[in-house]
């Protein structure tokens, strides 16, 4: 949301502003970090008691950030933020698995996952607006209210949709009230600290004995640090070569957004009729590779446009062109995203938090550092060399939802693992 204000931000603080990029590289890397200890912790605790700690630090945090006397205190304190506000992928994926059956779940998934793109791409159109009426350290006050709105809202109406917490806490009802020997299947009496240890390791066995998920966690890595390195950019892109103002570069940023828009309300529900179409066709055994199909229009959407962005923008052609490319990335990145999360839902069901935050470790890793050194590399190679290697890396990577869907099903089997 601050993206806009960078420059502003470097000279308040007195400082460069890729030494400012590094508070985006911090929240963002801890994106990945966060889940790989909230995800198990809300498979021991539960999801509400997760949600509620995470969004009242987050929302404190959001004060010292808007006091920042220097920019050590800034990237600091966005950082810890970073952690906490992952609580959101980490236990979104796995409420959403909670609360829906398979054959409806990919729609609802859609829109939320608008969240953690659509925040990206929206946050620096309204960070533009505050940033140059208002100043830097508003955007942070502005988002402390909106936060504290939200916390409060969580503690009035959020349930817990995590069943193995909820027969649990029917367990201990019972046994207060009517005493008797209770029990309920798949319940884990295991001492806690047996479980903790245990659910700790959990996201990183996924990510790395299971190859489909290492691949499409590295897919959408790339996907990742390509959308941030270009939303680090497009001040620099459209504000020093275009000429456009701080509130204008803000509103180049609905490019992708609309995209997302598009995405989630024309394709994206098209992924649960696909799975139940494939579903019906073999015998009524569904396979999480039934996910994937849709994804090819990813596959082919992310690389084409951004060479199209990358050679546009080299040659200085009108701005329209360049943002209606953004568009169809939007578009790839959604479609992509949710065809792979599903996919890890569908995989690993009970344990849906810790898959989507095993894909989420690289996915954030990748899009905090990359960014760093995505101007350097601007500056040596020129936007359409520079952004074709991101586009080269995605196309190399866009077979891999048409192989999966063949043969997931019997990588799935020759790797199988105890959770």
């Amino acid at each position: 949301m601050f993206t806009p204000g960078i420059d502003q931000i470097a000279e308040d603080l007195k400082t460069t502003e890729n030494v400012v990029i590094g508070a985006t590289t911090g929240f963002v890397v801890m994106l990945g970090v966060g889940p790989l200890v909230l995800a198990p912790l809300s498979e021991t605790f539960g999801r509400r008691k997760l949600y509620m700690v995470c969004f009242t630090i987050f929302t404190l945090l959001q004060v010292p950030t808007a006091l920042s006397p220097n920019v050590e205190t800034l990237i600091a304190v966005r950082t810890i933020s970073g952690f906490f506000g992952s609580v959101g992928i980490a236990n979104g994926g796995g409420t959403i698995s909670d609360m829906f059956h398979p054959h409806e779940r990919a729609g609802v998934f859609g829109w939320y996952l608008l969240g953690p793109l659509l925040g990206p791409a929206l946050g620096p159109l309204f960070g533009g607006i505050i940033v140059q009426d208002l100043g830097w350290r508003w955007v942070f006050w502005i988002l402390t209210i909106i936060c504290g709105i939200n916390t409060l809202f969580g503690f009035v109406f959020l349930k817990e949709t995590y069943a193995p917490i909820i027969l649990s806490q029917r367990k201990d009802y019972y046994n207060r009230n009517k005493p008797g020997h209770y029990h309920f299947k798949g319940e884990d009496d295991r001492p806690l600290k047996a479980k903790l240890g245990h659910s700790m390791l959990r996201p990183l066995k996924i990510l790395f004995t299971q190859p489909i998920v290492f691949t499409m966690a590295t897919y959408q890595a790339i996907i990742f640090a390509t959308m941030y390195s270009l939303y680090t950019n497009f001040q620099d892109i459209w504000g020093d070569g275009y000429g456009f103002s701080t509130t204008q570069v803000g509103l180049m940023y609905l490019g992708p957004g609309l995209g997302f828009l598009v995405a989630v309300w024309f394709i994206i529900p098209r992924i649960d009729t696909v799975y139940n179409h494939l579903t019906e066709m073999n015998d009524g055994e569904a396979e999480p590779e039934f996910r994937l199909p849709l994804a090819n229009i990813g596959a082919v959407l992310i690389p084409l446009s951004l060479f199209a962005f990358a050679w546009m923008v080299q040659f200085h052609v009108h701005w329209f062109p360049t943002i209606l490319s953004t568009f169809f990335f939007g578009i790839g990145q959604v479609t992509i995203f949710n065809t792979v999360q599903n996919y890890y839902i569908d995989s690993f069901s009970q344990y849906a938090a810790s898959a989507i935050a095993a894909g989420a470790v690289f996915r954030s890793f990748f899009g905090g550092v990359v960014p760093l050194a995505a101007p350097t590399i601007f500056e040596k190679l020129g936007w359409g060399w520079g952004l074709s290697i991101f586009g080269f890396t995605s196309l190399a990577l866009s077979p891999s939802p048409l192989l999966f869907f063949y043969f997931g099903e019997k990588i799935r089997t020759r790797y199988a693992i105890e959770l």
